[in-house]
This record gives C-alpha cells, sequence and structure tokens, in this order.
C-alpha cells in the first residue's frame, strides 16, 4: 500500500487558489490519488509527518505543498523501478532556501541549500522505500529540531540525505513540473502544463532517453506507435516479450535450414524481433507497469534470444559443410557471456565509485582521472560522431542484432559468426582496456560488498581448498582458466590436422588441478582494483573447460554448446539477481558451483562416459533452474502472501 503525504510547512503557495479554485494542497492530494496512492494526507509540520511514517509500512510519497506538475509526473516518480528511494529533480533556478543537489550515475550523493558542483535542484517530492522509512522519520525529526529557512520540505531531503540514504534522481522530460512562491508563478505554471498533451509526451517517454546508434535511427522512431498499439490491445510487456523470443526462435530456425529465402525471411523475423525486444520495455514505462518478474525474465530472455540465435547459425555454417560451424557458435556465446560478466560487475563498480569521494591530489590527475574525464566530456556531447562512436564501438545488442541479420542474409551463417566473434573480440579488447585503467584509479572494491560466494558461484570443494593470499583471487581466476585455454587450443589443432584428440584424455587431470587453482582463493579478500573481474574469469575458465571434455572426449558438438548454454543461463540467473538486487535462487546450493561441475565432467571424461555425462549433468542443471524460478515466483511469494494475510476476527464461513 502506497501512502501519500502533502507537507505544506513552510510553502505559503500551497494555500493559493489554482485555475479551477482549489487549493495547491488539495489540488496535489487529488493528483497524488490519481497517482496510484491508496492514501494521503495533508500535515502541516515535519513531527506530524515523523509520526505518520511511524505507523505506516511504505512505500511514502511525500510531496511539498507548493509543486505544479503533470499527474504523469508524480505516477511516474511514485514507480519509478531504478530503486526504492527517489527524488524528483529539476533544473529550474533555485529559490531562496532550496535544495540543490549533486548526482553521480544518477544518484544522489550530496545535497542542500549551497553546494559548488550541484547538477540540479530538488523538486520537492520523493518517494520514499519501505527499507527507508526509519530514516525518513528520524530525519524528518532531525529537520524539525533546528528549523531554517525554506519549506520544510527541503529541509527534510537534506536531513535524508546527509544520513547517507541512497537515493536515486527522477528527471522530467518533455512533462513540467515546477515549484511555485506567488500566484504570478503558479498561473505561468499551470499555462506550461496545458501546453502539453500528457499522453503524447508519456508515450515519447517510453522511449529511453539515451540509447544506442541502430535502435535510436532503426528502431525508436516507429516502436512507439507498435507500443500504444500494444497497450491498445490490452497487452502486457511479459506477452510481447513471449513474442519477441518466438520470433527469435523461427529466426534461428531459417537460419539453420539455409537457403538464400529462408536467410532472409531470418534476417527480417530478427529484426522484427528486436523491436518487439524494445517495444516490451518500452510498454512497461508507457503503461507504468514495472515488477521484479518482468525485470528479470526481460533480462533472461534476451540473453536466451541471442544464443539461441547463435545455435541456428551455428547449425546452418555445420549444415553448409563447414566442419566447426558449432565451435564458433560455442566461442561466441562464451565471449558474449565473458563480456557481459564484466559489464554487470563494471557497473557495480560504478556505481559504488559514484557514492564515494573523488580522488584528490595527484590521482585526480592520472591516466584514469582523464579517461573518466574524456568519457564525461563525450557521454554529455550527445548526437556528435565522438558520443556515437563511443557508444558503437562496444558492440550493443542492437549492433550486434543488425551484424547478424545483414549478414547472415547476404553472405550466410559462416560469415555472420565470424563477423560477430571479430566485433567482439575487438570491442573486448577496447572496453576491457580503457576499464581496466579507470578502475585502478577508482580502486573502488565491489566482490566485497556482496556475497563473493555466491558471484563467484563456489560450490563445496572451493570451500574446502587452502586459502592463497598473497597471489590474489584474480590472479588465480586468470591462471586457471589458462590451463584448459592451451588443452583447448592443443585439441583443436590435433583435431584440424585429422588426429585424435581423445589422446590427450589422460591430461584432462593436469588441465582440471590448473583449473582447481581459480579456487584457491576463494576464501580471501576480493577488494583488489580489478577483483571485480573474477567472476568473469572464472566462467571463461568453466566454459573452457568444458570444451575441452567435448573436445578430448567426443562430445557432439550440439551437446556441448547446449551444455554452455544450460551454463549461461544459471550464471545470467545470479546477475540477474544482482541487478535487481534481490536474493540468491532458493535452489542454488544445488547447483554444485563451478569446480564442482568440472570435477564430475572430468572424472566422467576420463573414464569414457564424457557424453552420458554432459547430458546429465546439464539436464539435472536445467530441472535445478526451472524448480528455482518456480519456488523464487510462485511458490514462495505465495505463501508469504498468506504468511502475512490477516484473518478477519468474528467473520463467519460464507
Amino acid at each position: 500500500m502506497t501512502v501519500a503525504i502533502v507537507l505544506a510547512a513552510g510553502a505559503p503557495a500551497a494555500g493559493l487558489p489554482t485555475g479551477t479554485g482549489e487549493p495547491l494542497a488539495d489540488r496535489l492530494a487529488g493528483q497524488l490519488h490519481r497517482a496510484g496512492a491508496d492514501r494521503v494526507h495533508t500535515v502541516t509540520d515535519l513531527p506530524a509527518l515523523a509520526a505518520l511514517v511511524d505507523t505506516v509500512t511504505g512505500p511514502v510519497l511525500v510531496t511539498g505543498g507548493d509543486l505544479v506538475a503533470h499527474t504523469a509526473v508524480l505516477r511516474h516518480l511514485a514507480t519509478s523501478p531504478v530503486g526504492p528511494t527517489v527524488a524528483l529533480v529539476l533544473t529550474d533556478p533555485p529559490a531562496a532556501g532550496a535544495t540543490v543537489v549533486r548526482e553521480e550515475r544518477g544518484q544522489v550523493v550530496d545535497a542542500g541549500p549551497e553546494l559548488p558542483d550541484a547538477t540540479g535542484v530538488f523538486g520537492g517530492a520523493l518517494r520514499v522505500g519501505a527499507d527507508d522509512l526509519p530514516a525518513l522519520a528520524a530525519a524528518a525529526r532531525s529537520a524539525a529540531v533546528a528549523p531554517a529557512a525554506g519549506a520544510a520540505v527541503d529541509r527534510l531531503f537534506a536531513a535524508l540525505t546527509d544520513l547517507g540514504t541512497l537515493t536515486f534522481a527522477h528527471r522530467v522530460r518533455l512533462l513540467v513540473a515546477h515549484r511555485v512562491a506567488d500566484p504570478a508563478g503558479l498561473a505561468a505554471a499551470e499555462t506550461a502544463l496545458a501546453g502539453v498533451d500528457e499522453d503524447r509526451a508519456q508515450l515519447r517517454l517510453s522511449v529511453k532517453e539515451r540509447d544506442d546508434f541502430f535502435t535510436t535511427y532503426f528502431v525508436s522512431t516507429w516502436s512507439p506507435y507498435v507500443t500504444k498499439a500494444c497497450a491498445r490491445l490490452g497487452l502486457t510487456p511479459t506477452g510481447v516479450t513471449m513474442v519477441s523470443v518466438l520470433f527469435a526462435v523461427v529466426a534461428a530456425v531459417l537460419f539453420g535450414v539455409g537457403g538464400r529465402a529462408a536467410l532472409v525471411a531470418g534476417a527480417v523475423l530478427l529484426y522484427l524481433g528486436f523491436v518487439l525486444d524494445c517495444v516490451d520495455g518500452q510498454l512497461a514505462r508507457y503503461t507504468r507497469h514495472f515488477s521484479a518478474w518482468g525485470g528479470w525474465l526481460d533480462t533472461m530472455a534476451d540473453r536466451a534470444k541471442e544464443y539461441l540465435v547463435y545455435a541456428g547459425l551455428g547449425y546452418g555454417a555445420t549444415h553448409a559443410g563447414f566442419r566447426y560451424g558449432w565451435a564458433l557458435a560455442i566461442a561466441a556465446m562464451t565471449l558474449q557471456t565473458v563480456r557481459h560478466m564484466t559489464d554487470a560487475w563494471y557497473g557495480v563498480l560504478h556505481d559504488e565509485a559514484a557514492r564515494r569521494p573523488r580522488p584528490a591530489g595527484p590521482a585526480a590527475g592520472g591516466i584514469g582521472g582523464k579517461l573518466n574525464a574524456a568519457s564525461t566530456r563525450v557521454q554529455a556531447d550527445t548526437g556528435s560522431v565522438s558520443y556515437w562512436l563511443k557508444r558503437t564501438v562496444v558492440f550493443p545488442i542492437g549492433e550486434r542484432w543488425a551484424l547478424i541479420a545483414v549478414t547472415a542474409a547476404l553472405f550466410g551463417p559462416l560469415v555472420s559468426l565470424v563477423s560477430v566473434l571479430v566485433w567482439g573480440v575487438l570491442a573486448f579488447g577496447y572496453t576491457g582496456a580503457l576499464r581496466t585503467l579507470r578502475a585502478r584509479w577508482m580502486w573502488v572494491p565491489v566482490l566485497d560488498t556482496v556475497d563473493a560466494t555466491l558471484h563467484r558461484d563456489d560450490g563445496p570443494v572451493a570451500a574446502r581448498l587452502p586459502v592463497v593470499r598473497p597471489m590474489g583471487p584474480l590472479t588465480l581466476a586468470v591462471l586457471g582458466a589458462l590451463g584448459p585455454a592451451v588443452l583447448l587450443a592443443v585439441g583443436l589443432f590435433r583435431s584440424a590436422g585429422d588426429g585424435d584428440p581423445g589422446g590427450l584424455r589422460w591430461w584432462l587431470p593436469v588441465a582440471l588441478v590448473v583449473l582447481l587453482v581459480a579456487g584457491l582463493g576463494a576464501g580471501a579478500a576480493h577488494n583488489g582494483p580489478l577483483d571485480w573481474l573474477v567472476p568473469a574469469a572464472l566462467r571463461a575458465g568453466e566454459y573452457l573447460f568444458a570444451a575441452v571434455v567435448g573436445v578430448v572426449g567426443g562430445v557432439p558438438a550440439w551437446l556441448v554448446f547446449g551444455y554452455v548454454f544450460v551454463l549461461t543461463v544459471h550464471h545470467y540467473d545470479l546477475t540477474a539477481r544482482l541487478e535487481k538486487r534481490q536474493a540468491a535462487p532458493p535452489l542454488h546450493a544445488w547447483t554444485l558451483g563451478w569446480e564442482g561441475r568440472s570435477v564430475l565432467l572430468a572424472v566422467a571424461a576420463i573414464a569414457g562416459f564424457a557424453v552420458p555425462a554432459m547430458a546429465t549433468i546439464g539436464t539435472y542443471l536445467l530441472v535445478v533452474f526451472v524448480a528455482s524460478v518456480v519456488l523464487a515466483w510462485v511458490v514462495l511469494p505465495a505463501r508469504a502472501g498468506r504468511a502475512t494475510a490477516v484473518p478477519v476476527r468474528g467473520a463467519s464461513p460464507g
């Protein structure tokens, strides 16, 4: 249940009559109801607000009594998915006593009446998540003890920020929101409000403000019309996601079938599937239907679709006579997964760095600092050639799908896979080098702020290995990946020369021992400047070892692809939960850990049972994953709902 509070203290404009004759504070109360609040209260001082907050379980939406805004602005603030606590931030010039803010990566890192490097002004409204309600009550009492100039809502927000509450900034685009102080300001704001078509603005806002080149110019120019049609048809974002998955699956089948007509049809379906992949997010933003399940499903579906397309291309290349079609598909999937792992953890690192003091003195001017400043300048210069080059060179999903569609239609599956691998390797090298330099400059540990064992995906074997601290967990993880990489290269070389890679079976224990070196860092502190790369290095090591078992053990390439695909689904589940701030999967302990799975594969391959072992372990992991999904999103929420249901005493049955 969402509770909204209009805080009129220190805002003389709250009593001004609006164009309809009702006081501004009363109109705000009505807008908050229409924005989705279940209950709306108007309070006249901070102690009353604190007392009210003590009685609710949240979330709470607080507005000052001087805010003039479209109802959609309040609805967007109330439903913002970026975080539990979100503040409205405007570009208006600050009035006397107003609170200005400084943001980093969308987070409010400082707030107060005066800031030398302010990036905006507090808009007089904020949504506070349930976990932050004690901090809100404490901030209200603190701000009430030593009242200062300005509206009470400004003092409240400044005090909440001083308590260290993680608050995200919600910016207003296309719609109107202003804080007013007199009748002239109220009249001007109402005129601005009337000059904007609220629904049309919301449809335009459903498109991401900043997206990649292909998406911006070849999808978002017409996808809002599809979004509007989906909304009128009553489709949900999840339904659109499922249709986009169907399109990608059919495209993958057509790529596998081969033939010019099938390849062109597959390319068209792939493009349309990507359009729908954009539409599901736009529909969620337009209708304000956000859910943890929808966000998780969208992340998982995006990766599953892409990798199924790789499977279709791999089969198509093999069917066309290329011996290593499936090998290229496995390489593309492994590369993209490792890249995504680095992307996810670099994002966590950057968010953590935004909440910490900036480097000062000589460190601020080092190469990392210069790269950071250059990146900031380029990102601010939207629409420039350098801006689009920076966004395109990293090979985002829109460019990947466009490249696959064009190359598959014109040249076939083999060229498509090679193109994806070449651009992917170049992009990985570019981003890896720059991020390494910037990360060393920021020196912000992130794995030690979460459950490192969970995100390393360690199992029972790693937990029993000794800890080698001097080398560091990243060095150990990289060394662990080198053993499988070398043996895989030797096996592929033998296979290419019509040799027998099965003769390398007795080298598997050596590769396994080298891989397990990565487990020696499991219990060490992950606080180095580059330890955010550890999960990616562990993923690379496990996938390479699975490929080695496949080559040495004579496992069909399509089965190796399927096994690694199941591993990626498992690891993307962990990453999606990290990004959505969710708990570990319910059955994570049953997944055996990267080292446990690798040991089982090695033992089976040495015994000559690599094929049934890989099929069995892969099937087992898939069953555990599906069961975990059902538990996490169906069974456990239903139990929680029944546990919190309050029976009505004295009610007779029927």
